[in-house]
């Protein structure tokens, strides 16, 4: 598929709608946003459509149009896709369902349906098409809500009714474009993104997302999303089984692990947002101030209780409200009756409302305290508009504090209702962002920082893919010596063992060691030695040692003997996992025999920096102790990147199936670390 033909596509001089229902509105629509250039209706039998004259077949065409709106069935819209390509069109939008999403017979005619189009791109089938409202194009097959508009975003869904929803808006987002892209036969969120990322006008891009079926070529776009400093903030569905399961029965979409999907979003600098107020809010005030530089923002507002529910909302944010200064303090006081705390967030109470002047100098007052972001919390009346002069005067007299400066701000609603249209057209014309909800805009606000912290970092390498794994792959698992001798050819620090057969090997190596130590059953299919009651840990004298080999010679033939390494600070697991999207990546986590019950864990997309590794392994609860809890000692953090980067070069070397070293016991700082107990196994073919 070319460039120039998407964009040829997505952009068209000429439309050409074939079919009926849902044809008429891709013309009306068209019209409706202002289409002026050449529109083509295609019916065998209808005389005109939406006042147009129909041609009998698409071949009648007077030249290849631009762009074509098929709605017709399946087979027949393949046969209209083959001679668009064979005419030299540049591109269609498949209404059609019964493809990919149906079944075996589906999937025959999604192939057919590519062989037609022979390279020619195809947005579909299965889905509502794209609204581009710079352009005044609509190949749509219904009533939608977008206007014309000369900038905004552009939201790329793979469901046409979410799509058509978001068209409905009225919070004040401007939608550049609206793509719902179905099943993606040849074009994928991928090209859409940057086809947007090649029109100036797209200040932020939206993503609802059901799965990623290329992850490589999505990652080439992000990151040149990144490069660019473009925004993207995604919503994504498939994160519990149930919803997993309908994705894939609705767009044929492969649904991967939900921790790696936000790994994967936050080594791109994308944000991931919960609910569709939240995803609209977003992009709405990114689109309208940009992404914020730093992290300390103001809150203003004239009731005490709005303050503090404030301030309770952004904890657990990476923005926060920075006290203000005493200097700055005073400033504030002087604008304000001397019954006023001045603090951050403000509560400036009404002394001076409804005076413009005096709330102006007010806000000028608070607002010089080089914020990232102000808001003015102000919740009109649902009354007439003449009564609602003193909010209008409030919010004058904010757009007077603001005059002269390049402060970023924000006028904000804690309900839709208490925001009138009039204001969100008024904000917009200002270059206020207008927002509502008290925690949408204070999440919205954090995830333009964490954005903008995106937008700051090195260039990202492109995603590694390891091949996942395979039940048809022969599997060789190693017994713990075997894992531990692995581990240390890469770098892995591992405690001193040796494997004995009887008592007497067990005592002499036990003198070379040094008590205490520890004593194990071995074998390949003794993976949980814990659950078979095959360890014993503290083994301080040739007494213990004598009873433990009693114990364990029972239960195998070959017994492993390490020297005890005591004092850790901390437990952790370090593993591999493979998932049908993302292949092979690394899973570090609290470690010990209560993993499964703790769950504590984060994950690494590779390639991994040091960088990476650190900031997985302080999302982790056990992190404190890393840091050195209650004025414990703190951990080895250097030691475990050390083995997570050794891991990663282990499992790039080794067609490595299952690892995990569990625990991996990190000891006091500048101590190292020492693999306790591994699982490998590898693929043997």
């Amino acid at each position: 598929m070319s460039k120039s033909n998407l964009h040829r596509l997505i952009a068209p001089k000429s439309i050409a709608v074939v079919g009926n229902r849902g044809a008429n509105f891709a013309i009306s629509e068209s019209l409706k946003l202002g289409f002026s250039n050449q529109i083509w209706a295609v019916h065998p039998y209808l005389e005109s459509l939406e006042g147009i004259k129909c041609f009998k077949d698409i071949k009648d065409l007077p030249e290849a149009p631009d762009a074509t709106f098929i709605a017709v069935n399946a087979e027949s819209a393949i046969e209209i896709v083959s001679d668009l390509r064979e005419m030299g069109g540049g591109g269609a939008v498949l209404y059609a369902s019964g493809f990919g999403e149906v079944g075996e017979q589906g999937l025959i005619r999604n192939q057919k349906l590519l062989e037609a189009a022979d390279g020619m791109p195809l947005i579909g089938p299965n889905c509502y098409g794209f609204i581009n409202s710079l352009d005044g194009v609509a190949l749509w097959p219904d009533v939608h809500g977008c206007k014309s508009v000369s900038e905004g975003v552009a939201v790329i869904t793979q469901s046409g009714n979410i799509g058509l929803n978001m068209t409905m808006q009225s919070v004040g987002l401007q939608i550049a474009y609206m793509f719902t892209l179905g099943n993606q036969t040849n074009t994928d969120i991928a090209d859409i993104i940057h086809a947007m990322l090649d029109d100036s006008r797209v200040k932020a891009i939206g993503l609802h997302i059901e799965g990623i079926s290329d992850i490589k070529s999505f990652d080439v776009a992000a990151r040149r999303a990144l490069k660019m400093k473009v925004p993207i903030i995604t919503i994504k569905s498939g994160k519990t089984k149930v919803s997993a399961k309908i994705a894939l029965s609705h767009t044929s979409s492969l649904t991967g692990s939900d921790e790696l999907y936000n790994a994967f979003f936050e080594r791109l600098g994308i944000a991931r947002v919960e609910t569709v107020p939240e995803f609209l809010e977003t992009l709405k005030l990114i689109s309208v101030l940009g992404v914020i530089e730093h992290g300390g923002v103001a809150s203003m507002s004239c009731s005490g209780g709005e303050a503090g529910m404030m301030a309770d909302l952004i904890d657990d944010l990476e923005i926060t409200f920075p006290s203000l200064t005493s200097a700055h303090k005073a400033k504030v006081k002087e604008t304000l009756n001397e019954y006023v705390d001045v603090d951050n967030p403000l509560d400036y109470h009404t002394f001076v409302w409804g005076d413009r002047q005096k709330t102006s100098e007010c806000f000028r007052a608070m607002i010089g305290g080089k914020f990232a972001a102000t808001m003015l919390l102000l919740d009109w009346p649902k009354t007439q508009e003449a009564d609602q002069k003193d909010w209008d005067t409030t919010l004058l007299a904010f757009s007077d504090a603001l005059s002269g400066t390049t402060e970023k701000a924000i006028v904000l609603a804690s309900m839709a209702d208490c925001m009138p249209k009039r204001i969100i057209e008024k904000c917009l014309n200002l270059n206020i962002a207008p927002m509502i909800g008290l925690d949408v805009c204070l999440k919205a606000l954090n995830h333009s920082y964490k954005i903008s912290k995106a937008f700051a970092s090195k260039p990202l390498p492109k995603i590694r893919l390891l091949n996942s794994q395979s039940d048809t792959k022969t599997k060789n698992q190693l017994t713990e010596f075997e894992g531990k001798k692995l581990l240390k050819e890469y770098g892995v620090t591992i405690p001193t063992g040796f494997l004995i057969k009887n008592l007497n090997e067990a005592l002499t190596a036990a003198e070379d060691i040094g008590y205490p130590v520890v004593l194990k059953v071995s074998g390949s299919e003794l993976a949980h030695k814990t659950e078979l009651n095959g360890v014993r840990l503290n083994i301080q004298n040739e007494e213990m040692l004598q009873h433990a080999c009693d114990d364990l010679f029972n239960l195998s033939s070959e017994l492993l003997i390490e020297k005890m390494v005591e004092n850790s600070v901390c437990e952790l697991i370090i593993g591999v996992d493979f998932d049908p999207t993302f292949g092979g990546h690394i899973v570090i986590g609290g470690g010990g025999v209560l993993v499964e019950l703790l769950r504590d864990s984060s994950v690494l997309i590779l390639p991994a920096t040091r960088e990476d590794i650190h900031r997985a392994l302080s999302k982790l609860k056990v992190f404190k102790l890393l840091e050195g809890f209650r004025g414990g000692l703190k951990g080895d953090i250097e030691a475990v990147i050390d083995t997570v980067l050794s891991v990663i070069e282990l499992i790039s070397a080794n067609k490595v199936e299952e690892l995990d070293i569990n625990p991996l016991l990190v000891l006091k700082e500048t101590n190292g670390v020492a693999a306790a107990d591994t699982l490998i196994r590898l693929n043997s073919n």
